[in-house]
């Protein structure tokens, strides 16, 4: 396991990155001139070249050194970071978002799967845990930290900090990673073949409807406090959702282990993530009990993320890293279509309220899927 903490730093990084938009948002549409809508399209393109990039890359360069590729991807990452930190024009900006989206998508479906690879059977589960849970943890400190850095410096500068803890991240894979054993690439046959298994196609819809609703909806975050609670102060709202996030990731491995069965794993994880979501605008105006809302939310979101690893590892033992980068580009897809959806119900001035309404329709959508998956399919062992 002491190899695989080399991995979570770069995921780690990621996490700090991945969501730092979200918190941003006023100061990015201040320096640029542009809506929250606008701005919040930043996010639906990382996540959009994040979705694509995932499966087209791991699939390309599957039978690749893969820590050179980690290495490269995340030494990448931080320049396109730098790039977003100068950038003169909002156009500029998108292209670094786009930038640092691709390479986000290369490093971490190969830092899981690579994890996974590194530990024995018995200890799979913690090591996705981890290894997401790194992601996560990275969220929970940069998106709050980021937001303060802001507001007492600027935006920029929290751009400065990820470049740095990429250079970080890149220095202590170089230097303390060991090789990650490389799986033989498999036949196009092969390859093709997961695609058009159904037991996968709908695993990564589950994820894709349960991504729109959850981090679609955190997007805007910033808008949707502002029209329920009246307030600009998002700080403990992020705290609340991101410590949330990391008690679920860093909790689920030894669930996964200890229970066993990830599809009735993943329908109690829905079912809670769905009223936690129900919850937000009821409890919104509740001492405390507003907060416990926001934990709730993100505890599910990424503790829903290693059981449908863990799935996808059992239906294609062969191709491990591509069905992981499969479920990481939809997730992250699903994360691109809530934020676009988003921008688009906040530009027609219909309430954010329907933001809500939207997440628990696609929550329904998911729980469904995973109840027609537990019915149709059994999970190898």
């Amino acid at each position: 396991m002491r190899n695989v903490f080399f991995l979570t730093i770069g995921m780690f990084t990621l996490g700090f990155d991945a969501y730092i938009i979200a918190g941003l948002l006023p100061g990015v549409s201040a320096t640029y001139e542009k809506s929250s809508s606008q701005v919040g399209q930043a996010v639906s393109i990382f996540t959009l070249f994040y979705a694509v990039s995932a499966p087209l890359f791991t699939s390309f360069l599957a039978g690749k050194p893969i820590k050179k590729v980690l290495l490269f991807s995340m030494l990448i990452f931080g320049c396109a970071n730098a790039l977003s930190a100068v950038a003169p024009n909002f156009t500029i900006f998108l292209l670094s978002r786009a930038i640092a989206g691709m390479t986000a998508g290369l490093f971490s479906p190969l830092a899981v799967a690579g994890a996974a690879s590194l530990v024995p059977l018995e200890k799979k589960g913690r090591a996705l845990s981890l290894t997401i849970g790194g992601m996560s943890m990275g969220t929970v400190l940069g998106v709050p930290i980021g937001l303060y850095i802001a507001n007492l410096f600027n935006w920029q500068l929290t751009m400065w900090v990820v470049v740095i803890l990429s250079f970080i991240a890149t220095a202590c894979m170089f230097k303390f990673l060991p090789t990650i054993p490389v799986t033989p690439p498999p036949a196009i046959k092969e390859r093709l073949s997961m695609f058009t298994d159904k037991r996968v196609a709908i695993t990564v819809l589950v994820t894709f409807c349960a991504s729109i609703a959850s981090l679609g909806l955190y997007t805007y975050l910033a808008p949707l406090l502002q029209d329920l609670a009246s307030t600009s102060n998002l700080t403990i709202y992020l705290w609340s959702w991101g410590l949330g996030g990391l008690v679920g990731s860093l909790s689920i491995g030894y669930v996964i282990d200890y229970f066993k069965k990830s599809k009735t794993l993943m329908v109690i994880i829905l079912t809670i993530l769905t009223v936690a979501i129900i919850c937000l605008p009821l409890l919104i105006n509740v001492p405390f009990l507003k907060y416990v809302s926001f934990f709730i939310w993100g505890a599910m979101g990424w503790a829903s993320q290693a059981p449908q690893q863990h799935i996808l590892l059992s239906y294609q033992p062969k191709q491990g890293s591509t069905a992981v980068a499969l479920n990481s580009s939809i997730n992250y897809l699903g994360s691109s279509v809530g934020a676009s959806l988003g921008g688009l119900v906040i530009s027609l001035g219909i309430g954010t309220m329907a933001l809500i309404y939207f997440a628990i329709l696609f929550m329904a959508i998911s729980l469904c899927l995973q109840f027609y998956s537990m019915r149709k399919f059994s999970q190898p062992s």
